[in-house]
């Protein structure tokens, strides 16, 4: 049998990173981590007049599922052993989002000695939303740019050889 006339007349070419980067950033899975006043916009923000799912994201409730997590609100020093925890039991690639003021840098209550100086000091952060809350919007934007993150990444470079 020819392989002749046999290719179908429509064909897409790309590259494997681009093709594994557009499944993995049309399906993010995040878990809501809501520890302040901010957690009811992050609430809202899943709710349907949001609605992320037409981003292809669903929330879930175990960080074993998740691929961001998304931390809102004042991050005490009780809790950020917790949110390493959190953060540990998450499959790689993993992803957060820290919302608002408080969980960015302290916010109101920086100067108050139990208050984490931003979640970046415990684990990496990729997209931070500012704000007092933030409105639902803003934390549409910022997963939008983390889905923007996502499809640029590049996973099957080569590591440069060492002489």
């Amino acid at each position: 049998m020819s392989l002749l006339n046999t290719a179908p007349e429509m064909a897409i070419t790309t590259r494997v990173d681009d093709l594994l980067n557009w499944t993995r950033k049309s399906s993010v899975w995040y878990m809501m981590f809501g520890l302040a006043c901010c957690a009811i916009e992050m609430m809202q923000t899943g709710g349907p007049r949001a609605d992320l799912e037409r981003f292809g994201m669903a929330p879930r409730a175990t960080p074993r599922v998740s691929d961001v997590l998304i931390v809102s609100g004042t991050l005490t020093l009780k809790m950020a052993l917790r949110t390493k925890v959190l953060y540990d039991q998450m499959p790689a690639p993993k992803y957060v989002v820290s919302m608002g003021s408080c969980a960015n840098c302290g916010g109101l209550f920086q100067l108050a000695y139990s208050v984490c100086d931003g979640v970046d000091k415990v684990i990496p952060v990729d997209v931070y939303v500012p704000g007092c809350p933030p409105r639902p919007e803003a934390l549409t934007e910022g997963l939008v740019k983390l889905q923007a993150k996502i499809q640029r990444e590049r996973w099957l470079v080569r590591a440069p050889e060492t002489a």
